[in-house]
């Protein structure tokens, strides 16, 4: 398949234009759309959404390929320092203690001042954190010392130590210059880093995972780290904002040589940890509610998105046409006469007529048990078949997965257009009085009421504006300093620096991005100092490469989907700064830019050598590798990483331009629609459904022959997307669809915003109308005034010129 730019379309081998003997043109056709989008057909894919991979994948993620050999060299390390002290003994037969005391040594010499020394000592606590896996013989056994020595490592304090190493490392200005002057940059030169990086990376991820079995010691420890990370503790900042200084030096070309993908990683892991991940921002919406005094939420969308079941893809040009000429032979069909149609009922509507549609039927897969029915797949001039009971007919789900919502602002327009209507007036914003309306008027008046849906961010937005309606009485506001709150302070100075350098990093590693000479070098930390000489080598550092960016499109994607959730639960107005900065830096078009390749070769690419990820590369003689085995990949269905960045990346985009028309028509303008909706080719019921917001919302400016001719997709934004009781998405006759002033709209936004951050944050810049004024003479005029020295030197000759030379009307002035 080959996807252009402007829409794409599927290029066909010249061997299939030739139509075979003894072929007919639709088992022709047929072939031709299986060759052509190879993998519609394909079953649903077991992909469960969550905040992160298993154990193993996350750990194996932090190491590249090429530093496969610094494990062995950790372990050396290790073992030099260990026998030291202990000669006769393994690290796993040592008690409590000795394991302290060992950990507390190496720490204390940390602190030395010869480079060589602290970096052999650093990659000896970097094979404690990695589980001693010299001593252990299964996977089972180094993420039980994992564990065990990460908690140790904490307790003993080796975690600030280690944020002290790594704020040294970003000062080092020396190595940043030599960096800056280096033609090619290799793995080499961010030694030190990384191996800092790694260490935190490994103590995050292990304290991060809440183990059922821990004692209740490793508990506290745990919440006790957990609060320490997001708090301004280590440098006066949170952990965070010192990675994300980490990434703008970067994207500004002053430290080159920073390992990103490790900064990256652990920037994700350290946000997962301290604000919680997506389980938790639902509980702490339930609350949050609660608090607010709101009702509960109508359903838990995690587990409502869990149990939705994926649709087919929607049908290609030779789908369309193979419908046309079914359609023809029904409505054909659909004249035979009155006293037959009571036969003809007794057969199953949803099955075509002979074996070859049958055929067809099956190919296209719009009968199968994944999918509802289409109405499509329907569309004839007959009455609806007579119900007759059967055990093999396919029994569809009854009723829709979402329970609808209506917004308070929907049920005022709606009475505003009925009472301008049926009486010629209209009331404001009063949803009570319904005198003088029609009795249909106002049972749906009562159905909307029903479903009206108050958001958290609608009652944060009217408390603002109380606030700033009321600087003087509305009084001091209560702010809860939350982890997310914190950290929101602790980046807001440089927020729009740090969404540009992540949507950079972002850039640089998709896969539709062009190497440019301007872009920036994300491959610091992957590249050898030697490049490859044969030809096996050059292909392990291939996928190396593309799997070391398809880590950074994960970890980014994560970052920023996680932020947005937060700061939005946290307060509106810190969500909309960071969306809009998002949106002014292009993260749009950049999604979209994305999504505008082969999307399913994507999922299913295999870049990954499983015999070489850690924790199964130290544990195993490693077999030859080959050429072919390179080739093959592993045997997953799919590449978990891949289909876990578009999910986060379509939700951040939905959160970008929800409700928001200018950003909407953003969508419509970079044709958007073909390039999502190639997106639904994937077989995964929660990217489809993500798909189908973004389509759903920009329906109705597609025109009406995009809407005839994309029944099937219209149908499924119908049975998988949340229904708004008033909102005419599928049709071209709504007020949004008239051209609107979008500048406007962005601009009061942000106006909004910045009364929000002023307020709340900039506490020097108080209001002047509001400060004290003294209106004494005598105060005013004995307060001690500082004059400039260039002043003085000339006051007489200011005094000549000013007083002296003037004549002075007293009768005026003394009036």
């Amino acid at each position: 398949m080959d996807v252009g730019g402007n829409g794409g379309g599927v290029t066909v081998n010249n061997k299939q234009k030739v139509m075979l003997p003894g072929k007919s043109r639709g088992e022709f056709a047929r072939n031709q759309r299986k060759d052509s989008e190879g993998l519609s057909e394909a079953p649903d894919l077991e992909f469960e959404y969550g905040d992160s991979d298993k154990w193993a994948a996350e750990l194996s993620e932090l190491y590249s390929y090429t530093e496969g050999p610094e494990f062995h060299l950790n372990r050396k390390c290790f073992e030099e320092d260990f026998q030291t002290h202990v000669s006769d003994k393994r690290w796993v037969d040592l008690d409590a203690m000795q394991h302290r005391a060992h950990a507390m040594r190496l720490l204390d010499g940390l602190d030395v001042t010869g480079r060589e020394r602290r970096l052999k000592l650093a990659r000896a606590i970097l094979y404690m954190a990695q589980g001693t896996f010299g001593d252990c013989s299964s996977e089972a056994e180094v993420q039980h010392w994992m564990r065990y020595n990460v908690f140790l490592l904490l307790e003993v304090g080796a975690f600030s130590a280690l944020v002290e190493l790594l704020n040294m490392e970003i000062e080092n200005s020396a190595a940043c210059s030599s960096a800056v002057r280096k033609p090619a940059i290799s793995l080499a030169d961010s030694t030190d880093l990384r191996v800092l990086l790694n260490i935190m990376y490994l103590m995050v991820e292990m304290i991060q995972q809440d183990d059922l079995a821990d004692p209740p010691e490793w508990r506290a420890t745990r919440e006790t780290f957990k609060t320490e990370l997001g708090s301004p503790l280590y440098n006066s900042e949170p952990v965070s904002v010192m990675l994300f200084g980490m990434v703008t030096k970067f994207c500004s070309g002053h430290a080159p040589h920073f390992p990103m993908k490790k900064v990256l990683l652990l920037l994700w892991k350290t946000i997962l940890f301290t604000l919680g991940g997506f389980e938790q921002l639902q509980s702490l919406k339930v609350c949050k509610r609660e608090e607010l005094g709101l009702p509960r939420l109508p359903e838990d969308s995690i587990r409502v998105v869990r149990n939705m079941r994926a649709a087919s893809p929607p049908a290609s040009a030779s789908d369309l046409i193979e419908q046309q000429q079914r359609r023809a032979r029904r409505e054909h069909k659909a004249l035979i006469k009155q006293e037959n149609l009571d036969a003809f009922n007794e057969k199953d509507p949803y099955k075509a007529d002979d074996s070859r549609e049958d055929e067809e039927e099956n190919d296209d897969n719009d009968n199968s048990l994944e999918t509802e029915p289409f109405p499509l797949e329907r569309d004839e001039v007959m009455p609806p078949p007579i119900p007759h009971p059967s055990s093999e007919r396919v029994s569809f789900p009854k009723g829709l997965p979402w329970a609808p919502k209506v917004r308070e602002k929907d049920i005022e327009n709606f009475l505003e257009c009925s009472r301008s209507k049926f009486i010629g007036y209209t009331l404001g914003n009063d949803t009570d009085t319904v005198v003088g309306l029609p009795r249909p008027i106002h049972e749906s008046i009562k159905t909307l009421k029903q479903h009206k849906y108050v958001s958290i961010a609608e009652v944060q937005i009217a408390k603002e504006e109380e606030y700033q309606k009321t600087p003087l009485s509305g009084g001091e506001e209560d702010v809860e300093m939350c982890a997310t709150e914190l950290l929101y302070q602790g980046i807001l100075p440089s927020l729009p620096q740090y969404m540009i350098a992540l949507l950079k990093i972002l850039l640089a590693a998709a896969p539709t991005s062009k190497a440019k000479t301007d872009s920036i070098n994300i491959l610091a930390d992957v590249l050898p100092e030697e490049m490859p000489t044969t030809v096996l080598q050059s292909m392990k550092l291939g996928v190396d490469v593309n799997r070391h960016k398809e880590i950074i499109v994960k970890a980014i994607s994560a970052i920023l989907l996680l932020l947005l959730k937060h700061f939005k639960l946290n307060h509106i107005y810190q969500f909309e700064y960071m969306a809009q900065h998002l949106v002014f830096a292009n993260c749009i078009p950049l999604i979209l830019k994305f999504f505008n390749q082969n999307i399913m070769s994507y999922i299913t690419a295999k870049n990954s050598i499983s015999v070489l990820d850690f924790p199964y590369c130290v544990l195993h003689e490693l077999p030859e590798l080959t050429a072919e085995s390179l080739e093959a990949g592993d045997n997953n269905q799919f590449c978990w990483r891949n289909l876990f960045s578009c999910i986060n990346l379509l939700r951040i985009l939905n959160k970008l331009t929800k409700w928001k028309h200018s950003r909407t028509m953003m969508l419509v303008v970079f044709k958007s629609a073909p390039i999502l909706k190639r997106a639904l080719k994937v077989k995964q019921a929660m990217m489809q459904l993500y798909v189908l917001k973004l389509l759903k919302v920009q329906t109705k400016y597609l025109g009406r022959q995009w809407r005839k001719s994309n029944m099937k997709t219209m149908s499924a934004i119908y049975q998988k997307v949340r229904h708004r009781l008033n909102d005419d998405w599928a049709y071209g006759n709504d007020l949004d669809a008239r051209p609107w002033d979008f500048q406007a709209e962005e601009c009061a936004l942000r106006a909004s915003i910045e009364r929000f951050n002023n307020r709340r944050y900039d506490k020097n810049q108080s209001n002047p109308e509001f400060l004290p004024v003294d209106n004494c003479l005598q105060s005013v005029l004995g307060q001690r005034v500082e004059l400039p020295e260039d002043f003085q030197m000339n006051y007489d000759l200011w005094l000549e010129r000013e007083v002296f030379s003037k004549p002075i009307c007293w009768e005026d002035l003394l009036q």
